[in-house]
């Protein structure tokens, strides 16, 4: 693909509009010097003098998914003072960590669901420290559906093994989050989301941990992370009955919340939204798989490559016979050039962590590892398609149990 083909098809978020910026602002709200510039659009709320601000990310509920299910003058349309945009890829391990940090993904070295880590020379599953998840060696269909097509069911999946006898991601790829940067220079600050203590089984507790605080004295900055709608949408897509049901649920469920702060700024955002995805398995690819030298690593629309020597120069030509226009196939060379994964200085190891190609979906089409995955997975993000970008701000001020619109 020459140049002009490759800037066509290539869309990158807007580096000085995205998570990483607003992350900064918040740093800058509480005293702590900011890594990068920070988002003008939460500036202008962050400047005024409630005690407490409280940033709420509600996974993959994007632009999209607030119009596809949402009434324009309800809770969250109706309090949302811009969009902004996720990180590339946007895609939760990385969007996430981007919040946490303060960072590009291409410095705190996050890259994706599964991440190759050199000196493990295998790929891992960060946030769950486990190794890829596979399908077992001779796996076969379960039975067939009433049109004839295969089921899988989890049986097909191999078992999975922690990745080492220490977490891969922080060893080797660690980072100062904002919270303690702004613990630091002697502000309080707190996140509370399912996966880190004290492992919040669900949203009614991170939300009443976060009331508590709030009502405490002091100025204070909270960061709380819920995994839905993300994990509905995944199980059956962006425009199910179950995610339209979900969705409002939120909706309702945050409004309720809202209601009961005091002296409190609220900022309700995303980390990435979310699509309807076509899915296919890279195992009926055989002339694809025997090119690698191991399984693709990242998203299933993020897909990193380590190709085997003798096939790196065909290998362009043997992926696009099979998977035609549907992805953007860089080169490591292309990747870290044109700051696929951020601008500014790299992680020192993120060259050794990319594959000879990265090959990026600029349609609806996904490639998983394992035949269960793409079955039961309708729902999917981390491409380069502006929808999986968009993310909104929403903001509503709490000054004493009584919101207001700003």
């Amino acid at each position: 693909m020459d140049a002009l083909e490759t800037r066509q098809k290539l869309y990158l978020p807007d580096s000085r509009n995205c998570l990483v910026n607003l992350a900064n602002s918040v740093l800058a709200r509480f005293g702590a010097v900011p890594l990068h510039d920070t988002l003008p659009l939460a500036d202008q709320y962050l400047g005024g003098k409630r005690k407490n601000v409280v940033l709420l990310l509600l996974d993959a509920m994007g632009i999209s998914i607030l119009e596809k299910h949402l009434d324009r003058n309800g809770f969250f349309r109706s309090h949302l003072a811009g969009s902004l945009e996720s990180v590339y890829p946007p895609t939760t391990v990385a969007a996430t960590t981007s919040v946490m940090s303060g960072l590009y993904p291409n410095e705190h070295g996050w890259l994706g669901w599964d991440m190759y880590y050199p000196k493990l020379d295998k790929n891992v599953t960060v946030f769950t420290n486990s190794e890829q998840l596979t399908e077992k060696e001779g796996a076969a269909p379960a039975g067939t559906d009433a049109d004839g097509k295969p089921v899988w069911d989890e049986n097909s999946l191999a078992e999975r093994k922690p990745a080492a006898d220490h977490h891969a991601g922080f060893a080797y790829t660690p980072y100062q989050t904002i919270v303690d940067r702004i613990c630091e220079t002697g502000g309080r600050a707190f996140f509370f989301m399912p996966f880190m203590p004290p492992y919040p089984g669900d949203l009614d507790a991170i939300l009443k941990r976060t009331e508590d605080l709030c009502s405490e004295p002091g100025c204070k900055f909270i960061y709380a992370y819920w995994n839905e709608p993300d994990a509905t949408m995944h199980r059956t897509g962006t425009v199910s009955p179950q995610t339209h049901e979900l969705v409002t649920l939120l909706e309702e469920r945050i409004e309720r919340f809202a209601a009961g702060l005091s002296d409190t700024l609220l900022m309700v955002t995303a980390d990435h939204s979310h699509v309807d995805s076509r899915n296919l398995c890279i195992l009926d690819h055989p002339e694809v798989l025997g090119c690698l030298e191991r399984l693709p690593s990242l998203e299933p629309r993020t897909l990193n490559l380590f190709v085997k020597k003798a096939d790196r120069e065909r290998f362009p030509d043997v992926f696009r016979q099979h998977f035609g226009e549907d992805f953007l196939l860089l080169t490591r060379e292309e990747v870290l050039r044109l700051g696929l994964f951020g601008p500014g200085e790299s992680h020192p190891e993120l060259e050794l962590m990319i594959g000879d190609y990265v090959a990026a979906a600029v349609s609806d089409t996904s490639i998983f590892n394992t035949h269960y995955e793409a079955q039961s997975m309708p729902g999917g993000h981390a491409g380069m398609t502006p929808e999986e970008f968009r993310i909104p701000l929403i903001v509503i001020d709490c000054p004493g149990g009584i919101m207001q619109r700003m």
